[in-house]
């Protein structure tokens, strides 16, 4: 969580390898091993995954085409067999998981996010995360512009995804995406770097304070240790 402009979405950006960015201290660890000189498709295929705020559309391309690419793309050589049985399971899964988010069959054969409406946007990149099984998450405001049955629906196929093997990078300015999403760690930005860490409480103080009561709070804590209090 944080102000706008702070670089929430910079920091997601700048782990999934967007070349705009560049990193010029620290190192970036997934599983202990640096991924600061791999290009974006080699992070995604160790298990890195973002969403957008603002989906690119791609016309000609289909939701389901792009998925089932994405898909083949992370499958190692022992993974790969029979492809028209690869096909039959990705079909019947992919179903399933329209189903599980309430998505219409017909979306699956659309060009990729080509009038889609934000909504749609929103669930089909969760659509997205579910059927690729990515190991970190990044969020980046799923939340934007969803009313309160998208917001759950959206909410439902994150929680499904939650387990052992799977972590998400949650990026929102609202506790109401937390009121179904219940984080297990906050951190707060400003100015470009994490000032405070808390449980979910942090995230109802946000509400009720502003980021300008935890400004001056963070102003009076450093006052007090410059005193040497």
């Amino acid at each position: 969580m944080g102000p706008n402009g702070t670089g929430k979405s910079t920091l997601a950006s700048t782990i999934m390898g967007d070349p705009k960015f560049e990193v010029t201290q620290g190192d970036i660890l997934l599983d202990g091993q640096s991924i600061l000189e791999l290009e974006v498709d080699e992070r995604a295929r160790l298990g890195l995954f973002q969403t957008m705020q603002y989906p690119t559309e791609i016309p000609g391309v289909t939701n389901a085409d792009f998925i089932r690419g994405a898909i083949e793309a992370r499958r190692s050589d022992e993974e790969k067999g029979s492809l028209v049985a690869f096909y039959r399971q990705f079909a019947k899964e992919l179903a399933e998981k329209m189903n599980f988010l309430d998505m219409k069959p017909e979306m699956a054969q659309r060009s990729l996010n080509q009038g889609f409406s934000g909504g749609e946007k929103k669930r089909n990149e969760i659509l997205q995360m579910m059927m690729i099984k990515p190991k970190i998450a990044m969020l980046d405001e799923i939340d934007s512009g969803l009313d309160i049955d998208a917001l759950r629906v959206v909410s439902k196929g994150v929680n499904a995804m939650r387990s052992d093997d799977f972590s998400a990078l949650v990026i929102t300015h609202y506790q109401r995406l937390l009121n179904y999403i219940k984080p297990d760690v906050i951190h707060v930005m400003m100015d470009g770097r994490i000032v405070k860490t808390g449980g979910p409480d942090l995230a109802l103080k946000l509400e009720a304070e502003g980021y300008v009561g935890l400004r001056d709070e963070l102003g009076l804590e450093i006052e007090l240790t410059d005193e040497g209090e």
